[in-house]
C-alpha cells in the first residue's frame, strides 16, 4: 500500500475551514462507531452482497436505480425468493425509468415470490415534467438493520465484470456496520412511505441507538439528497469538503458537469496549495456527457487542476478523497442531475485506513490513465467546440 504522507498537523486548519462553511443548525449527524469495508470490484461486491442476503434472518431492504434481467439480476431474484421462502421480509424499490429495459415479467416474478415491490416515480401527467424528471438514483441494500451495502454498483453483468473487458464498468462499493445503519433504514422507509403517499412530509427523524452497534472506529455522515429537500445537500457536501482540503483532493466521477460553484471551489483549493486531480472517463455509456464535461477542461487546466481520463474500462466510480482520510463516496455523480433532481445517497467516511485504501486504488488508476494536457486539448477541432457549446445549453437537463 502507498504510504500516507499527510501529517496530523494539517487536520486542524482543514476542520476550521470546514466549520466556517457549515451552518451550526444544519450539521449532519456523525455516527462515530462504524466498521467500513471497501469493495474495489464488482465480483467482490456482489459475492459479499449475496452472502449477506443468504444469511439474512429478518429483513432485506433494497433500493436500486437499475436492475438488469441478466446473470447478476437473475442471481439476485433467486436469492431474494429464497430469503422470502425462509420467512425474511424483503422490500425492493426500483426506479421505473432506470429499469425501463427490464422486462415486466422480471418484477412480476419477484412479486409472485413474495417480494414487496415499489416502482419509483411511474410517469404521470398529474406530476408534470418536473415530477417526471425525478429519479431514484440510489444504490443501497440493508440486511437485518445491521449491515448496509452502498456505492455506485447497479445490478447488472457489466458492473460485476461478467462482460468483455472493454465493456466492464469500473466501480467502487462499500459496506457499513454500526451506528450509521439506523439512519439508512430511516431514509429507505421515508422513500417507501413517501412514494406511496406523496402527502408525507419530510421530517427530522430520531434514530434509535443500538448499544451493540459500536463495531469500529470509522466516523460516518449520511448525506441524503433529493428534489423534495429544501437545500442541495449533495452539492454542498462536495463543495464544503473541497473547501476544507489542506493538501490533496482526488476525485473520480463518470459524469462531470460540476457547475460554477464546484469549479470555483477547486480553483481556490489549487491557489492555496492543494493538489487537485480528477479521474474522468475516456469512454462513456452517455457520450453527450463526455462533450459536456470536456467543455470545462480548459478553465480547470489553466487553474492548475490535473485531469486524467481512464481508457481501459468505463469509469463508473463516484468518490472524492480529501487529504487521504476523508472520503465522500456513494451514488452521486459530480453533475447537475445528482445535485438537483436525483434522489442520492452519499456517505462521508472519516477514517485513515479507509482513506488509504481509496487513495491507493485511485492512484493506481491515475497511473494507467491518460493525462489531459492543455495545449493538446486546445487543439481539438472546431466542430467539437461547437458541439460542446450546443450540448452545454442543455447541461442542466442531462
Amino acid at each position: 500500500m502507498r504510504s500516507n504522507h499527510f501529517t496530523p498537523k494539517k487536520r486542524l486548519p482543514r476542520f476550521i475551514r470546514l466549520l466556517k462553511r457549515l451552518r451550526p443548525l444544519e450539521l449532519p449527524v456523525t455516527h462515530r462507531h462504524n466498521s467500513v469495508e471497501l469493495f474495489h470490484g464488482g465480483r467482490q461486491f456482489f459475492d459479499a452482497l449475496f452472502f449477506a442476503i443468504r444469511a439474512a434472518q429478518h429483513t432485506i431492504l433494497l433500493e436500486y436505480y437499475l436492475i438488469h434481467h441478466d446473470q447478476i439480476g437473475t442471481r439476485l431474484a433467486t436469492e431474494l425468493a429464497a430469503a422470502v421462502e425462509r420467512g425474511v421480509t424483503v422490500k425492493l424499490i426500483y426506479d421505473y425509468i432506470g429499469c425501463l429495459d427490464t422486462p415486466t415479467s422480471y418484477f412480476n416474478n419477484l412479486s409472485r415470490q413474495g417480494v414487496m415491490l415499489l416502482a419509483f416515480n411511474i410517469p404521470s401527467f398529474k406530476r408534470g415534467f418536473y415530477g417526471f424528471d425525478k429519479r431514484d438514483h440510489r444504490k443501497m441494500a440493508i440486511v437485518d438493520g445491521a449491515l448496509a451495502f452502498l456505492g455506485g454498483f447497479n445490478v447488472g453483468d457489466e458492473y460485476a465484470g461478467c462482460v468483455a473487458n472493454n465493456l466492464n464498468f469500473r466501480d467502487l462499493g462499500f459496506s457499513i456496520r454500526g451506528e450509521a445503519i439506523c439512519e439508512l433504514v430511516a431514509i429507505f422507509h421515508e422513500t417507501w412511505n413517501g412514494e406511496r403517499d406523496e402527502s408525507v412530509a419530510l421530517t427530522t427523524t430520531e434514530w434509535p441507538r443500538n448499544p451493540d452497534s459500536n463495531v469500529g472506529d470509522a466516523a460516518v455522515n449520511i448525506i441524503s439528497g433529493g428534489p423534495r429537500h429544501r437545500r442541495f445537500y449533495i452539492r454542498e457536501a462536495f463543495q464544503v469538503n473541497i473547501a476544507s482540503a489542506a493538501e490533496e483532493i482526488l476525485i473520480a466521477t463518470p459524469y462531470f458537469v460540476p457547475g460554477p460553484r464546484i469549479i470555483r471551489a477547486m480553483l481556490r483549493a489549487v491557489r492555496r496549495g492543494v493538489r487537485v486531480r480528477l479521474l474522468l472517463p475516456a469512454r462513456s455509456d452517455v457520450p453527450l456527457m463526455l462533450l459536456l464535461g470536456r467543455s470545462s477542461y480548459a478553465t480547470l487546466l489553466r487553474g492548475g487542476v490535473q485531469i486524467f481520463e481512464l481508457e481501459r474500462e468505463i469509469l463508473h466510480a463516484k468518490v472524492m478523497l480529501i487529504d487521504a482520510e476523508r472520503t465522500v463516496i456513494g451514488s452521486a455523480n459530480l453533475d447537475q442531475r445528482s445535485f438537483h433532481r436525483n434522489y442520492e445517497i452519499n456517505c462521508l467516511v472519516d477514517n485513515v485506513h479507509f482513506g488509504g485504501q481509496i487513495r491507493e486504488l485511485l492512484l493506481e488508476e491515475i497511473d494507467v490513465a491518460r493525462q489531459v494536457e492543455l495545449d493538446v486539448h486546445e487543439r481539438r477541432g472546431f466542430l467539437i467546440r461547437i458541439m460542446e457549446r450546443v450540448v452545454s445549453l442543455f447541461g442542466w437537463f442531462l
